[in-house]
């Protein structure tokens, strides 16, 4: 009988020999069979796998769902055999560019800062990479640094930093034109940008319009300069949610002048949140013009605003006029000014449904001539104003109604054709299609021996930021923090929800409501968006009959990641579509309809868009591209 450290040590040696033995094995297999380099029909990867799954858990003969199968991981056996053991030893933020790169994921790159000078004029256009952007026009006298088209395109994610940009020049000027537009997950972060400088100007024109839930970020921005002006004209107009945060703004600045001129118009969701925005200025002109018109529930923060300051003028102009719902808060507003302060809101909030405004310490405190003004503010009856001044402020045309909700501004809130009734799914009808592009990000599911390694709960954030390298208060921390929410949210009455990040756990959740005899379906293509279309021949999922399915939406995650949930008392069609004018068939379509709306909100988008409100009419709609329900096959 061999010692017992002897066995233990050839016990090892025969297990080191085995693994050596299966990573040959499985990178033979991925490269070779015939020299056709298949990687498919290599039984160890994590799309083989999947696809074996399918066969063991689905019991009927319908073809595999090649839409679904197909954003399962790319990784190759030995990726995958690699990146598990580094998941299970929390090591894999060692290697996660390789890791991002193999398993096709979002991961922003980590910016750095850097400590080059750039002393000259810089002219960027047309520029896409994600850049640090440190000690630009530093110390300047005069010049001009130029942004025009920079980082333009839908699916890129750019991720910009500005640091001490423009800090203690004299005169220098910078322009943004056409930056981030019509981008995705945006990220960009201006720090210590233009502080203690003299005169000069930055001009931010047509920045980040129609882009996908950005996040834009100014701290200690323009602090402590001379007349020094900042313009933002059609900023983050046309977006899609994301949210814009000015903390520090205008500091201790002195004729500092801030013109904010088409500011959120016609939004979706964003956010906004001001912070110590001119605060202890002396003679500021800051003016909101068209800020945050026609925006679809914008939430909006103005915290120690204009504090303190010394004389100058503040104005709102048509602030939020004809928004949808939203929330503005204004805490500590133009508190303890000096005298000759004047603050104007002009046609402020005529919303045109309730939401709701608080002002709370609203000029407390301030001396002398101060002047406060609301003319034709036209909010609803959930305006509060809470310990402000009762000398100096005057209110004048104050409504306490909305106004009417007019047919355009529902186009602008509810994309046309978002939502129809079941009786125009018949064949002849002609019907605007929605934009059903996905706008999200490109990703892939993990293969579950990874992701079961990996943390995922709002309680284990920290641990989930640190291997994939977020930082604090970026928006990809903000996107994990609001999934996690969403995903770890009661479900609502006789929901039953899950998110699931690999193809397997979308099949356990599909078959453990349903039954193993299912199918998955979604819209064949994205041909017809934002077009007339006319239907063509319709057929009801399950013999047209009510049933219920389990619908998955995309969440926002750095790998692919569905929130799936059952939807009770639904009826679901497929229909073909046909291109008006030739009849020719160019799309596929599944829609879903929803028999029982009861427990909807009275300002949900459908009822906005059809009128009438819960319970009263069923609603349908289309399944959008990369979005899918699942049904009890036919």
């Amino acid at each position: 009988m061999l010692p017992f450290f002897l066995a233990s040590r050839l016990h090892m040696h025969n297990n080191m020999i085995n693994t050596l033995f299966l990573l040959l094995l499985l990178s033979l297999l991925t490269v070779a069979f015939g020299g056709r380099h298949i990687q498919d029909e290599n039984p160890f990867t994590p799309k083989a796998s999947v696809a074996r799954y399918w066969d063991n858990h689905v019991r009927n003969s319908l073809p595999k769902p090649s839409f679904l199968l197909s954003k399962a991981s790319p990784m190759t056996a030995v990726d995958t055999a690699t990146f598990a053991k580094l998941a299970a030893t929390n090591t894999l933020s060692t290697r996660l560019p390789e890791f991002c790169s193999a398993a096709h994921l979002l991961c922003f790159p980590e910016v750095r800062p850097s400590l080059e000078k750039h002393t000259q004029d810089e002219n960027f256009q047309t520029y896409n990479d994600g850049q640090n952007f440190t000690n630009y026009g530093t110390a300047r006298g005069g010049g001009i640094d130029t942004f025009k088209n920079y980082s333009n395109d839908l699916f890129s994610t750019p991720v910009n930093d500005f640091r001490r940009y423009s800090r203690g020049a004299a005169g220098h000027e910078e322009t943004f034109t056409g930056y981030a537009s019509g981008t995705n997950v945006a990220d960009q972060s201006f720090h210590t940008y233009g502080t203690n400088s003299a005169g000069g100007s930055g001009e931010f024109k047509n920045y980040s319009s129609d882009s996908n839930v950005p996040d834009l970020r100014f701290s200690t921005y323009s602090d402590s300069t001379a007349g020094r002006t900042q313009s933002f004209s059609r900023y983050s107009e046309d977006g899609n949610s994301g949210g814009q945060t000015f903390q520090s703004y205008g500091k201790n600045s002195a004729g500092a002048e801030n013109d904010f001129t088409g500011y959120g118009t016609n939004s979706n969701v964003a956010s906004s949140g001001f912070t110590n925005y001119g605060s202890k200025g002396t003679g500021p002109n800051d003016t909101f013009t068209n800020y945050g018109v026609n925006m679809n529930v914008p939430e909006i923060t103005f915290k120690s605003y204009a504090d303190g300051t010394h004389g100058g003028t503040e104005t709102f102009a048509n602030y939020r006029d004809q928004s949808n719902v939203g929330d503005d808060t204004f805490q500590s507003y133009a508190k303890n000014t000096k005298e000759g302060t004047q603050v104007d809101f002009k046609n402020y909030g005529n919303s045109a449904n309730p939401g709701s405004d608080t002002f709370k310490g609203y000029a407390k405190g301030a001396e002398g001539d101060h002047k406060v003004g609301f003319t034709g503010y036209g909010v609803n009856t959930n305006a509060t104003f809470k310990d402000y001044a009762k000398e100096g402020v005057s209110f004048a045309s104050y409504n306490t109604s909305s106004s009417t909700l007019g047919g355009s501004l529902v186009k602008r809130w509810v994309e046309p054709g978002k939502f129809f009734r079941e009786s125009m799914l018949k064949e002849g009808s002609v019907m605007i299609m929605p934009d059903i592009r996905d706008k999200m990000p490109q990703r892939s599911f993990l293969p579950r021996s990874i992701l079961v390694k990996l943390p995922f709960s709002s309680s284990k954030i920290e641990e989930l930021k640190s291997v994939f390298k977020v930082s604090d208060n970026s928006s990809m921390e903000k996107m994990m923090t609001d999934s996690l929410g969403e995903c770890e949210r009661a479900p609502s009455v006789g929901e039953i929800k899950r998110c699931v990040g690999s193809v397997e756990d979308m099949i356990d959740f599909a078959t453990s409501v349903l039954g193993h005899n299912v199918g998955v379906w979604t819209t064949q293509n994205v041909n017809g968006f934002s077009k007339n279309v006319m239907v063509g021949r319709v057929k009801g999922m399950n013999g047209g009959k009510v049933t219920k399915s389990v619908s998955c939406h995309q969440s926002l995650f750095p790998y692919l990641l569905y929130y799936c949930h059952s939807v009770p008392k639904v009826r679901v069609y497929q229909a073909d579509l046909l291109d008006p004018e030739s009849k020719a068939k160019i799309n596929h379509g599944v829609a879903i309809c929803h028999l029982d709306t009861t427990a909807w909100s009275p300002t949900h988008g459908a009822f906005v868009a059809l009128g009438s409100g819960p319970g009263r009419i069923e609603v349908c709609h289309w399944i959008f591209e990369n979005d899918m329900t699942w049904t009890v096959a036919d």
